[in-house]
């Protein structure tokens, strides 16, 4: 690998440094998880009456510090993962399956971003430090490392550290982590996983049974996925009532948006054909999470300005 000003040269073929460097850390897994940050971190201002800009410090090094951990994840998962990552088609052509980011680099550059991340999040609060260094270990180790390859509640596992950012947020403004509302928001991270993967997991199944990863599809089958993936729509629909003294408002929307999910699951699994569906599924998921906290955002933030 030989680098030049912002590029990558390899067998002088020129590729950007930044797209290097933003598919090894995954930059969309970055942001997505950002905006869940936001939303745990807008919570606690509005629970405890801090105005935005009494904590900007705290929010700055939060975003900060959030980014670089969950970079870290990814660039560590990415590592290990490059001999299953070969087989898969979405996954096949990742800089560290092609070479262009090797062992030692990849190393070296998640454990600095890693310390960084940590470091930022420790000034931010200390607490914060710590949520995020269990979210970094949960899905390096034994997500990862350990359950991934070995049994199909990988994503149970997964979700746990999935479910971490909007702790961060909250830690980085108080500490009371325990609170209802925080609890709230971290379970409901923890259930839309289950089916959002789910769908991942019907949509690729080939390339997983191909790289031999036990994900629920490729040894239950479809039909026992579709089943768990309701049971886990149903908690969703229920998880709203834990918004329900945080905003009600919320909680419907909540409420609504689980609901169509589940009209969509049970409707799309008997009229449509499986991919179509799954497909459909995982677009209604993104959709669903992204809504939810752009609400969760507005309301915290917003409310206190128009009161």
């Amino acid at each position: 690998m030989r680098i030049q000003g912002n590029t990558v040269s390899i067998e002088r073929v020129p590729i950007s440094f930044t797209k290097v460097l933003f598919e090894t850390i995954k930059i969309g897994i970055i942001k997505s998880n950002l905006i869940a940050m936001i939303a745990g971190l807008s919570m606690a201002l509005f629970v405890h009456h801090i105005p935005f800009f009494d904590k900007i410090g705290n929010i700055m090094l939060a975003l900060i510090g959030s980014a670089l951990v969950i970079g870290a994840a990814g660039i560590f998962n990415n590592l290990y993962d490059r001999d299953i990552d070969r087989m898969m088609e979405r996954t096949k052509n990742r800089p560290t399956v092609s070479g262009i980011i090797d062992i030692g680099s990849g190393l070296i550059i998640g454990c600095w971003i890693a310390i960084g991340g940590l470091v930022a999040l420790y000034i931010a609060s200390p607490l914060a430090a710590f949520v995020g260094f269990l979210g970094l270990f949960l899905y390096v180790v034994p997500y990862t490392m350990w359950t991934k390859r070995r049994t199909i509640y990988n994503t149970e596992v997964g979700s746990l550290s999935g479910a971490m950012p909007p702790l961060i947020g909250w830690a980085a403004i108080s500490p009371d982590i325990l609170h209802p509302h925080a609890i709230a928001i971290f379970l409901l991270m923890v259930i839309w996983q289950m089916p959002h993967f789910y769908a991942i997991g019907i949509r690729r199944m080939e390339e997983y049974r191909a790289a031999n990863i036990p994900m629920l599809p490729v040894v239950k089958g479809i039909r026992r996925t579709y089943l768990q993936m309701n049971v886990y729509l149903v908690a969703l629909i229920l998880s709203s009532f834990l918004f329900w003294s945080f905003n009600p408002y919320i909680a419907i929307a909540n409420a609504l948006l689980s609901l169509g999910w589940l009209i969509l699951s049970i409707n799309g699994y008997h009229r449509k054909q499986e991919d179509k569906w799954a497909r459909s599924m995982f677009i209604f998921s993104l959709n669903h999470i992204t809504v939810l906290m752009l609400m969760i955002i507005g309301y915290s933030l917003g409310a206190p300005m128009l009161s």
